[in-house]
């Protein structure tokens, strides 16, 4: 077993193999692989800080270094200076979602698609996806998950953890959301993650449009930023993981429970898989306006795109997680 486990590695370019191909090809299990995935270490000291500055921005996604460095010193008595305040956020990747100077501007060597969603009506299920990052604290170290939403049904489609902020796992994310159909509009932010080549090549054969939030806005991908929310204080602060294979179970039974089981105020109590899976209609979203839609791809109109059910039986990945629910389900 062991031998087999040390023959699947991360993938560092888009066409090498998935971490879910890995190990169906060499007959182990995915959750045996991630248990031999270390959390990324950090220094004691800076766990506790992390700790603290992920639940001030959980609940203030508008605060900056300085404001978090205030809270962490005024109300948590950590005495830290904002210069390290700013180092922790970098690696958390986290930042204020108040606009700041030059924050437009794109690294040069890579594509940046428009923000398509200023006053979009979103009416439908597959009418709009998106994915985000987010750290998560695990014992003495951290890892970072990535998921796809519909917009429309708040169902995660699908998601993934990893203990390096790569472009590799958000890759494997969105096409395992693709094997179950395909949306009108997929948005983003301008992380790396998502403006590099092998990123955007996953949508290269396929009619989705790609949009992307204004730098530093995160309100503009608000529906993620709110089911990070969910995660956290619904699941992650309570059960206090300590290992990644520890982890990686919980949000299989989170995720689950998030998408079969939790009724939705805004669904009209409602799951999103019944949305999500019988196409019923609710009230529709309209996103925050703020000007004229930016010029970019026009969406497909309803007769265009019949409503199609999320399937069930879809692939590996599902199954897997089936069978490590009934594992962990009491």
């Amino acid at each position: 077993m062991s031998i087999r486990r040390d023959m699947v590695r991360k993938p560092e370019a888009c066409k090498e193999p998935s971490i879910r191909r890995q190990c169906a090809l060499v007959d182990i299990h995915r959750s045996t692989w991630y248990s031999q995935s270390p959390v990324t270490p950090v220094r004691g000291g800076d766990v506790q800080t992390m700790n603290r500055i992920d639940e001030i921005y959980t609940e203030h996604p508008e605060y900056g270094s300085r404001r978090i460095a205030v809270t962490l010193n005024q109300q948590h008595r950590l005495g830290v200076n904002r210069k390290r305040v700013q180092r922790l956020m970098r690696i958390m990747d986290i930042a204020g979602c108040m606009p700041g100077p030059n924050t437009s501007k794109p690294a040069p060597e890579n594509k940046v698609y428009p923000y398509l969603l200023r006053g979009f009506e979103i009416t439908r299920p597959n009418q709009v996806w998106s994915t985000d990052i987010t750290y998560i604290r695990a014992g003495k170290g951290f890892v970072y998950l990535t998921a796809v939403i519909d917009w429309y049904s708040r169902y995660v489609l699908s998601w993934e953890l990893s203990n390096t902020l790569d472009s590799s796992f958000c890759i494997e994310a969105a096409r395992r959301a693709l094997h179950q159909g395909e949306p009108e509009i997929f948005n983003t932010d301008q992380g790396s993650q998502y403006t590099c080549k092998d990123f955007q090549a996953v949508f290269k054969d396929t009619d989705v449009a790609i949009s992307m939030d204004g730098r530093g806005r995160a309100l503009d991908n608000v529906f993620v930023e709110r089911l990070w929310r969910s995660v956290k204080y619904e699941d992650i602060y309570l059960r206090d993981y300590q290992s990644m294979p520890d982890l990686y179970r919980g949000l299989i039974r989170y995720f689950h429970h998030y998408n079969h089981i939790r009724p939705h105020q805004s669904l009209e109590n409602k799951t999103p898989a019944e949305i999500h899976n019988s196409c019923v209609v609710v009230a529709p979203l309209r996103p925050r306006p703020s000007g004229p839609p930016l010029r970019g791809r026009s969406p497909r109109s309803d007769d265009d795109i019949p409503c199609q059910p999320h399937s069930q039986g879809w692939g590996t990945w599902a199954k897997e997680q089936q069978n490590v629910l009934e594992t962990i389900t009491p």
